[in-house]
């Protein structure tokens, strides 16, 4: 089998131009991070899951009713707000589609650069830092116990590695954290600083 950086687009290869995220990539991109929680093939990443893909699906109905309008996630968000759309519904979802990426990719982050830590510290972090604070303290209470039940460090990186050796696979997963970073920042600038929404 494969590794999963193999077989899924990387978030290094959404296209970013100064009119932004081209949307189709960037969706493509997140469903390939989906898919890597996936191949543990249980419940345990439901929390993060479910959010992703619902959100994923707001973004492409957007997309699929307003293409002209929506290529990039930007125009897609600044479409909304100039054609006074209420609901504001795709906005909402890039909003929470970033958040879930930000806590995706400081965990992953936090793996790579502190090898001794145990997965569900990494995400435990993560998520005091990324989503902590938009939640009720009763959500706050559920996604801890959720945490506690990450695989083992060793465990999730022999999954999503699919065997391969450290040499070959730590890069590729430096260059997928770094591009994910990039747009999770350009992202959170854009929403936070145009009043579209906090991330």
């Amino acid at each position: 089998m494969a590794p999963l950086f193999e077989t899924i687009k990387s978030f290094h290869d959404v296209q970013i131009s100064s009119e932004g995220i081209e949307t189709v990539g960037f969706l493509e991109a997140t469903e390939g991070l989906v898919a890597m929680f996936d191949l543990f093939g249980s419940k345990i990443f439901g929390f993060v899951q479910s959010d992703i893909r619902s959100n994923i699906g707001g973004v492409r109905t957007r997309y699929q009713t307003h293409k002209d309008s929506s290529q990039t996630l930007e125009e897609l968000v600044k479409f909304e707000v100039v054609n006074g759309d209420h609901h504001k519904h795709g906005t909402a979802c890039v909003v929470r589609l970033i958040r879930g990426l930000a806590l995706i990719q400081h965990a992953l982050q936090r793996m790579q650069d502190h090898p001794d830590d145990e997965l569900h510290v990494c995400f435990k972090s993560a998520y005091d830092v990324v989503l902590r604070h938009h939640h009720a303290w009763v959500v706050r209470g559920v996604v801890t116990v959720a945490i506690r039940a990450v695989p083992h460090r060793r465990d999730f990186y022999q999954v999503i590695s699919c065997g391969e050796a450290p040499e070959k696979f730590d890069p590729e997963l430096g260059k997928w954290l770094q591009a994910l970073e990039v747009i999770v920042k350009r992202m959170k600038d854009f929403l936070e600083s145009g009043g579209y929404g906090n991330v």
